[in-house]
């Protein structure tokens, strides 16, 4: 298979940690195993949110680690004539309106159906949820129905301050970049239905989407930058690739533990093997990558 093309996607909020480690090398092993592309793309979406030395230390981990990317890097934030583009055709299809509801209005509900026209320039643009039920199939999970005007409504697309929303630009995005599988975390796959939804909108072709477990606190929480999960070293590389495939349950021999990174992800290119992760929705980060 060589039409394969799989993306990494981080934003820039903060350093990578395991639970990163294991998305980035999931996708990059299933790229790489089915001689396709791997891309990199930083989503800086959100300016108040980011990091500013996050983007390059990322990319430095990511490069530490063994996990090289083809071609350039591309940057969310150097995009907005093709997010403003995809909202222009949405908008002419009657498949977005304008919004100036806000979070207290709709008091935890859904927001369903169009608005009056604000009276001034103070509102978000909502894509417009149709009725029904749609099922979604998933590499790694079970198939999930949704019915959309109980569980989606009409979510934004262009928040309120300006800035795209990672729904619109994800979609924009992976058809710009010609993404055909996508590889991810479980956390994500709620956005799924609402990319599939824009992607249907904007007659974009739908990736194949796989969606692999999350590392966990001893608490339940899981591993990310918002619950200030520990930042990934570039010290004991090889220990910590080695710790991430076993927990991928790729069974790595012990004798690749202190191997170079390239050996050991040579190995798990050749033995990559998702199957094992099959309904696993969350399973518990090693001991080293816990804060408690």
């Amino acid at each position: 298979m060589t039409d394969y093309i799989g993306r990494f996607a981080p934003s820039p909020t903060g350093p990578l940690h395991f639970g990163s480690l294991l998305a980035a090398l999931a996708s990059y092993l299933d790229a790489r195993h089915c001689h396709g592309q791997w891309l990199v793309r930083i989503e800086d979406l959100d300016p108040p949110r980011e990091d500013p030395t996050a983007a390059s230390e990322i990319l430095r981990i990511l490069d530490a680690y063994g996990l090289h990317w083809d071609g350039d890097i591309v940057y969310q934030s150097q995009r907005g004539e093709l997010y403003q583009a995809a909202l222009d055709k949405l908008r002419d299809q009657g498949d977005a309106f304008p919004c100036a509801c806000s979070r207290k209005q709709l008091g935890g509900e859904l927001h369903l159906g169009v608005c009056p026209a604000p009276a001034d320039h103070d509102f978000a643009w909502r894509f417009l949820c149709p009725g029904g039920v749609t099922t979604l199939h998933d590499g790694l999970q079970p198939d999930h129905r949704y019915d959309l005007a109980d569980e989606i409504g009409d979510f934004v697309i262009r928040r309120r301050d300006g800035f795209w929303s990672y729904q619109l630009a994800v979609v924009v995005d992976d058809a710009a970049q010609e993404i055909t599988h996508v590889v991810r975390g479980i956390d994500l796959i709620d956005s799924t239905v609402r990319q599939y939804l824009l992607q249907q909108a904007l007659s974009l072709s739908v990736p194949q989407y796989s969606h692999i477990p999350v590392a966990v606190e001893q608490n339940g929480q899981k591993l990310s930058k918002q619950n200030l999960a520990l930042p990934l070293s570039d010290q004991r590389i090889s220990e910590t690739l080695w710790q991430a495939l076993n927990w991928l349950r790729q069974s790595p021999p012990q004798t690749l533990l202190g191997a170079p990174a390239d050996e050991l992800l040579n190995w798990a290119v050749s033995h990559w093997n998702p199957a094992p992760l099959k309904g696993e929705q969350s399973m518990p980060a090693p001991g080293p990558f816990q804060r408690t």
